[in-house]
């Protein structure tokens, strides 16, 4: 498996279309919250495995802070194949690479204790987004 930055118009498409099986059709977040007003600014990964896009993520600036966001991976390739773990690795070298020293991210809560063991420490109370609980975690690189 392998995570590219994106650089072009299919791969944005393959990361929307992991994003919106995931989220959309798996989570009922409504399409209009998860395709947003911030996707020309952000910079979006997408995971393949053999040219099959399985998993996806995003990653903005937001004041110095860079705001890890939209991880996602494919049900197929979610459970102990390190999927999760390598794209918050890509997008983690990709912050280091533009001089950002904190990450900061609003995990659902079901995904705290993967975060947790990446190095990500939880820094807010319980709130709800799209109808689902999350919590802040931050990281320093």
């Amino acid at each position: 498996m392998q995570v590219k930055l994106v650089e072009n118009e299919q791969a944005l498409q393959d990361a929307y279309s992991v994003r919106k099986t995931v989220f959309v059709e798996e989570q009922l977040v409504p399409l209009e919250e998860e395709i947003d007003e911030f996707e020309k600014e952000a910079a979006h990964f997408v995971l393949y495995d053999q040219n099959q896009a399985v998993g996806a993520g995003r990653f903005r600036v937001l004041q110095g802070i860079g705001k890890v966001e939209r991880i996602c991976v494919l049900p197929s390739h979610r459970v102990a194949k390190g999927a999760g773990r390598l794209i918050m690795n890509a997008i983690e070298n990709f912050a280091k690479e533009k001089g950002i020293s904190t990450l900061k991210l609003n995990a659902q809560t079901h995904a705290e204790g993967f975060y947790s063991k990446l190095g990500y420490e939880t820094v807010s109370g319980l709130f709800m987004d799209a109808g689902i609980p999350h919590v802040t975690m931050t990281k320093k690189l």
